[in-house]
Formats: structure tokens, sequence, C-alpha cells
């Protein structure tokens, strides 16, 4: 038998107004020797939240026709057995207390001081910064979590967090420019960064914001800086969030095709688009729960900064305001100005002359800085970073390029490599994933949890690390999530077209000779499921997704029953899985790296050099 299943999956992608989640299997699978012909396999599911400011994806989340058995094998030696942690589940156990893994500012001076400054006179010519220049960054588009190298385009979220520590210490840095216009990246990258805007503050240097184009997630950025300055013609879109939910169930029905879809996890809502015609209670359930949790921290977080009551806040969102003009009458912004008019005032602060040029430095000069330069370098004690980022699958196809998801035979070379090597004294896996292939995901998760048995491990989580995302996650020690990072998502979907009635219409037909009692459960897409097929369809969907919930519970050290609970399918916000158990601690990198200090028991204060590994 042969039989494919998809988990749901939840992934970020450019643009950030709606919420998709789609399951393809995009052509027919031909099998050479056996001639078997899978059924081809539609869109699955796809739901939009334009408002949300954010798209989240399902790739196809596959298993073979029968899971194997070792995958959930824990019998090895270093590793904790079955029965071993079953022990463990019952007990009451302390809750760790983690560092917060905040920066604190301390200015260079002294000596130190003075070895910095030769440094710069040795540095490289690229790597040469005028005293007084202002480091200006353009946050637009997407942003990506992996180190980019120097030729690359694009923005990449480890160089836009690094810019800022280094400029928080480069003495020959007065401030920070920065222009923020539409983004195309998830709440959690937005988190992160707006994080190392508040620590930059630390350093005493001005940080102003310039705003063009601005949303709820550009301006969630913006108020984190001193300043906030946009044109008079500036496009403000401060409107809310929404949700929306688009079916296909009548269409399908007009033109004769009929999805049998059986979906394990009452939130499991990937199909719904093919088969209702209406948002199921469940998902409505889900969905206003992760709309009413990025909706109210950003009533929260922008009330806070602003220095105005939440109830306010949402009153002036509520008038439908889109004039700057009353933007800058109620606080919400600093000033109205072009962006020269911005930079003759950053002259004017700085004592440069007004027929001088104002000096700066862009994000792609600066990201050439080098840490050694500053004084910046860590200790002896070494971290890895592996970096996981897309969709999973187990090989890299020959189409694919080198940035294309997460290739399972790549990171688990690198995970054996620092398994090896004495160099690491602890590891953070960085997640930014909605999962993939359930196989990959399986075999990722045991070389995780074989590191885990020799050196700390600790997961970090980025926009989305959901399904084979959070598969991956709970392999480590302690899982860190921003509070608004998508994951869970633990449940199954699987299902094919009747396309019998479409057939008919057209005049297509369809024969198939076959040997074997279920040889056409996915081959004869002209005809329904009979009924021992259906029954049989049903029982090897439970059966993944037991085994999939059951991983889960043993990962987490929780019983069965309670993983049940917040199972079933339901993608949760990074601060509600922390409340239920799927998450331990809330934060970014930073905090990932603190608790990995933590765990090596190495001082917070004492530098630490962190060797970065991308798939």
């Amino acid at each position: 038998m042969s039989k494919i299943l998809f988990f749901q999956t939840v992934h970020s992608t450019p643009r950030i107004h709606p919420r998709i989640v789609t399951s393809i299997l995009s052509k027919p699978l031909i099998i050479p020797s056996v001639s078997k012909c899978y059924s081809p396999i539609f869109p699955f599911h796809s739901i939009s939240l334009p408002a949300l400011k954010h798209h989240f994806h399902s790739p196809s989340f596959s298993f073979p026709s029968s899971f194997p058995t070792r995958a959930f094998d824990d019998s090895s030696s270093s590793i904790e057995t079955q029965n071993e942690k079953e022990e463990k589940v019952g007990e009451q156990s302390e809750i760790e207390e983690y560092p917060s893994g905040e920066m604190e500012y301390e200015k260079i001076s002294g000596w130190k001081s003075f070895v910095v400054k030769l440094k710069m006179l040795i540095a490289f010519p690229w790597q040469r910064v005028r005293k007084g220049s202002v480091l200006t960054m353009k946050l637009r588009g997407q942003i990506s979590d992996q180190l980019k190298s120097r030729f690359s385009s694009g923005l990449s979220l480890p160089q836009i967090c690094e810019n800022f520590v280094k400029a928080a210490y480069d003495p020959r840095i007065s401030g920070v420019y920065l222009h923020i216009e539409p983004l195309n990246c998830g709440w959690g990258k937005v988190e992160e960064i707006r994080r190392h805007i508040l620590n930059f503050k630390k350093s005493g240097k001005f940080i102003i914001a310039y705003t063009p184009a601005c949303g709820e997630k550009e301006f969630y950025l913006a108020c984190a800086c001193e300043e906030i300055y946009a044109p008079p013609s500036a496009y403000f879109s401060l409107y809310g969030l929404t949700v929306q939910a688009s079916f296909l169930g009548g269409v399908l029905e007009k033109i004769g095709i009929e999805p049998q879809v059986e979906r394990i996890g009452k939130y499991k809502s990937a199909g719904d688009q093919l088969t209702r015609k209406s948002m199921s209670e469940e998902n409505c359930e889900m969905l206003t729960s992760l709309l009413d949790n990025i909706y109210g921290n950003w009533l929260d977080v922008v009330s806070s900064s602003k220095g105005k009551k939440r109830e306010d806040v949402e009153h002036f969102i509520n008038e439908g305001v889109y004039e700057v003009e009353k933007l800058k009458e109620e606080g919400f912004i600093t000033n109205i100005h072009y962006d020269d008019e911005v930079i003759s005032m950053l002259k004017e602060r700085l004592g440069v002359q007004k027929d001088k040029k104002l000096s700066m430095v862009d994000y792609k000069k600066y990201s050439k800085v080098r840490k050694w330069t500053l004084g910046l370098t860590g200790g002896k004690d070494l971290i890895a970073v592996i970096r996981a980022t897309g969709s999973i699958s187990r090989v890299r196809s020959p189409l694919s390029t080198p940035s294309s998801g997460i290739v399972a035979e790549q990171i688990i070379e690198k995970i054996r490599s620092v398994r090896e090597s004495k160099r690491y004294k602890a590891v953070i896996i960085r997640i930014d994933s909605p999962g993939g292939d359930a196989l990959a995901s399986d075999l990722m998760w045991r070389e995780i949890k074989l590191l885990a048995a020799s050196k700390p491990v600790i997961a970090s989580m980025g926009d989305v690390a959901a399904s084979g995302g959070y598969y991956m996650a709970m392999a480590a020690q302690t899982i860190v999530a921003e509070n608004l990072t998508l994951t869970g998502s633990i449940g199954v979907v699987t299902g094919k077209f009747n396309l019998g009635k479409l057939y008919e219409k057209i005049g297509f037909n369809k024969e198939v000779i076959s040997r074997g009692r279920y040889a056409e459960l996915l081959a004869a897409e002209q005809r329904p499921f009979r009924p021992d097929e259906a029954e049989l369809f049903e029982k090897s969907a439970q059966n993944a997704y037991k085994q999939f919930r059951d991983k889960a519970a043993f990962s987490r050290s929780m019983p069965v029953e309670k993983m049940e609970e917040v199972a079933q399918g339901r993608v949760w916000a990074g601060k509600d899985a922390a409340s239920r158990g799927l998450v331990d601690a809330i934060g970014g990198l930073s905090r990932a790296i603190a608790i990995a200090k933590h765990k090596i028991k190495i001082p917070q204060d004492r530098p630490t050099t962190y060797f970065h590994l991308s798939e």
C-alpha cells in the first residue's frame, strides 16, 4: 500500500498581509518497475489573514507508507529510554530560571579603547568609517534569517542585529538613521529587530526613524526609536488587523470534483478550503486567538512606547486616521519632514556645516566592518549556531538553489560535525521553518537528540517553527520562541480527489488493472474510496498522528493526555505555547545564547565566540 500524508504547516512568505496555509502535491509520482501512478493532489488549503500582514504557507509534510519504527526508538545508550522518560513525567520538577540575555552596555575605555583605535588605523580600506558618521539602514522587503555573503543582495536578520551591536560600541558612529518601509517578514523577526533597537539606545546614541510608507508592522518598529519622521505625503495604514478565509467547496462541487480528505486533529484546517463552504468553529477559534495575540501585543507595545493608554490607541485606530498631520497632533510621530530636511537636522545636531556633506555609512558597507576591529570578539569558549530556514526536504533537488530550504542530509552533516568536535561547548539550533518532509524531520530529530546527549542544545525559533519545524525543535533541551512565533501544528491531514464526475462531464475515461486489495487506494482517482479503502485510509492517518503526538509528548516530558490537549493540529503563538509547555522561554537568539552559557556554567559577562553554520 502506498499513501501520502500531510502535516499542516505554517510558513512566512514575502507579503505580510494574508496568512496562507497550503499543502500541495503538484504532480503525479510514477514509480518505475511498479507502474503505479499517484493521483494528482491540488493545492490543499489556503486561508488568508490580510491585515495580519504575514503569509504562512503549508508545504506538504509527507509520510511514507509505513513510518519507520526506528524513527521513534530511543534505545541508544546515550539517550534516555522511553521508560526512564515516563518515570520523569509524573514527577514535580522545579521550574528552571533562565537568564534574560538582555544587553548590558559598557563603554570601552582605558587600555582597551587604545587597542580599538589602533585596530581602526590598520583596518582594510573597505572597513574604515569616518568619525562622526551616521549608520543608515533601509529596512524594507524580505529579511532572511540566514547569514549572507558580502556579495549577496537583500537584508539578513543576523547582519542587521550585528550592525546594531557594532554601532553601539563603535566610537566612529554617532547614531542611527532608519528608513522603515513595507516589510515582508514575520512578527518574530520584527520582535528581534525591535529588541536590538532598544539595546542600541542603551549606548546613549540617537536613533531616529523615517517612515514614508507605514503599516502596523513598520510602526511597531518605528515606535522603538527616539523620534519618528514622515513626509507630508506619507502612506499610513494603521487601520487594524483582519482575518479572511476563502472556500472552494461549492466551486469544486459544481465542476464535479470531490475532495476526499482525512484530517486528524479538530484544528487541522488544511483541506477545509476544498471541502467546506464556510469556516469551521475550530478554525475560527484558532485564527481568532492568533489575531487577538498579534493585535493585543501591538496595542500594548505601541501604547507603552508612546506613553498612552491602550484604550486611547485603540480608539485612535478605530477613527480611521490617514492624515499625517493628525498623527503628529496626537503624538504618534515626532514631526513632518522630508528626507533631506531630516538630514539637515542631523547636520545641525552633529555640528556639521550646512555646506558640508553629512558622513553616512550604509548597511552594506557597515556589514563589512569586523567585530574584531571594535574589540567585540569572543573568548575561547565556542558556541555553534546552526541555522535551518525554509521548507524541509530529505535531499536537495537538482533544480533547487543553495538557499531553497532545509536539506536534512546537509543539516545532519553539520550536526554530526559539531557533535564529534570537542571545540564546541554548546549548540544553538536556529529554526525558521513551516515543516515539510516527515522522514527528513524525524532524521534530524534523531541527530539533534544525539547531539543533546553530549552537549547543551537550545532551539531558537524565528517567525515560524511549526509541524516539521517544531519536530526539530522538540529534540532540544530548551526551546526559546518569540511572543508571536507560530509554532505547534501537531496533526495530520491526508487526502485525494475523486475526479469521476469531472471525467464524465468532459468525456474522459480511465481504467485501472491492479493486483492487491488496496493497490488502487490512491491510483484510482476516477472513483471514490470503497468502504474498506476509506477505513484503511483513516486508520493509517490515525496511526501517523498517534506517532507524531506521542513523540512530541516524549520529547517534552509530558503525559500523552496532556499533549493531546495542545496538539490536535493547532497552531499556537509563542507566548501561548510557553504557557502550555510546548516552549520553555520567550526571547530571541540573544536569550538562547544566554541560556546556553548558563547551561555550560559560563558567566554571562564572559566573551564567547559564536560560530555560525548554515545549511
